[in-house]
């Protein structure tokens, strides 16, 4: 039945590796169970529902993605969106959480008329092959360098820097430079479920050495979600005064879930000859109605994860991985203080991991050819140095026509790109600064 569900033996996958896969991508982004309300606590919405909402948002995106669209990413509210929403539509701007999550429904229903009409699909394919392989090495340096932070490595905000060393010394540090060599070590010998069998160790390592603290309680009940469920204000999203916000809160969710699919996509060899990943839309439509339910559910933004490559690399390419996701997030809502008690010291390595992987796609980019290769730098670099997807591609879909035209290339240019960055430049003039 599974196999005739989700065409396991065609894909070259089996239940057991789509199980492992399902794990490994939940417990690399189980994280978000916890930040992601935390987050938008600073915008007003209470802590205990906005986690129901998130798990909510995540299953059901899960889900349509496994039973629809038959690929293995997992979908849940994105990070960079939640707080883009509250500390700087909320808390800098003055608008109301009701307001934007207003901005997050409408923005799922575009997505879902645009889908339908064929129009995202027909963009997603006018993006050039340098630039599509320079999504996945900027996600796969992104993820790197979350995960050093993750692990203590790097540190943020130095003082005299950007970001500095970590303190190597520290129990958590050593557990997590210890699990990411035991996660190197079991994939050099192709042991299956190696990410996963990493992070749990590094887990259990760090609960015994008190680097983390161990789960207080193994179930707990779910709060209500009725402070924010159908919350959402959409007369004020309508205003003139929210015009720029909404903009880009439509842009910005566009452009990330093209980079993540495209990118996670060329590692699992999805993508065709020519760079395109086939019957793209139906992933796109699983991102647009995990969006225009979150609208409802009390969340921000959501789509595919760039953690799906975690399950990627543990060997899934069906639905079924996306389907295991959906179903652990759902039992989140009682076991939360066990599934988020696993610490970034665990976890944190995988994302490095996957994002070495993923740099190998840099093989792929013309650097010979520099009007190719300027945009490409640009995406693969301001991906990681901005800390925001969207600024990346954007950057590229701007970049992109100019050189080529630059270079007497113009023809070669598909309407579409020219369609992107135009987006792209309202995103660059509508972002708020403030």
């Amino acid at each position: 039945m599974l196999d005739r569900l989700f065409h396991l033996k065609r894909l070259g996958t089996s239940a057991r590796a789509e199980v492992l896969a399902g794990a490994t991508t939940f417990v690399t982004m189980a994280y978000i169970i916890v930040v992601n309300p935390a987050i938008l606590e600073a915008a007003g919405i209470p802590r205990g529902p906005s986690m129901v909402a998130t798990i909510l948002t995540a299953a059901a995106g899960c889900l349509v993605m496994g039973l629809w669209a038959n690929r293995p990413f997992a979908i849940a509210p994105y990070m960079g969106e939640n707080a883009f929403i509250a500390y700087t539509v909320c808390q800098g701007m003055g608008f109301s959480w009701q307001t934007a999550l207003g901005a997050v429904f409408l923005s799922g229903v575009a997505f879902i008329v645009l889908t339908v009409t064929r129009l995202r699909a027909a963009l997603a394919e006018s993006i050039p092959v340098p630039l599509r392989y320079s999504f996945a090495v900027g996600i796969g340096l992104f993820l790197a360098f979350i995960g050093l932070n993750e692990m203590g490595v790097v540190t943020l905000g130095a003082p005299s820097a950007p970001v500095r060393i970590g303190d190597l010394g520290a129990p958590a540090t050593l557990i997590a430079v210890g699990t990411f060599i035991g996660m190197e070590l079991l994939l050099m010998w192709r042991v299956p479920g190696a990410i996963l069998l990493a992070i749990l160790g590094g887990a259990a390592a760090a609960f015994l050495a008190g680097a983390a603290p161990p789960p207080e309680a193994v179930v707990s009940p779910p709060p209500s979600l009725a402070p924010v469920f159908a919350r959402l204000d959409l007369s004020s999203t309508l205003s003139f005064g929210f015009l720029n916000v909404a903009l880009v809160v439509f842009v910005m969710a566009f452009l990330d879930t093209i980079a993540t699919l495209i990118g996670v996509s060329s590692r699992a060899g999805f993508l065709d000859a020519d760079g395109h990943l086939p019957g793209i839309e139906r992933p796109m439509l699983a991102d647009a109605v995990a969006t225009t339910l979150a609208g409802v559910l009390g969340t921000t933004t959501a789509g595919a994860y760039i953690e799906s490559a975690a399950g990627v690399e543990a060997g899934g390419r069906s639905g079924l991985t996306a389907l295991v996701v959906g179903a652990l997030f759902l039992l989140a809502l009682f076991f939360a203080p066990v599934l988020t008690a696993i610490p970034p010291c665990a976890y944190g390595p995988a994302l490095v991991v996957v994002g070495l992987l993923m740099i190998q796609a840099v093989t792929r980019i013309p650097f010979d050819r520099l009007e190719e290769a300027i945009p490409a730098l640009a995406v693969m670099i301001l991906m990681s140095f901005t800390y925001n997807i969207a600024i990346g591609m954007t950057s590229g879909f701007v970049l992109y026509p100019v050189f080529m035209t630059a270079a007497g290339r113009a023809r070669e240019v598909r309407p579409g790109l020219w369609a992107l960055a135009a987006l792209s430049v309202l995103l660059f003039v509508f972002y708020p600064t403030k």
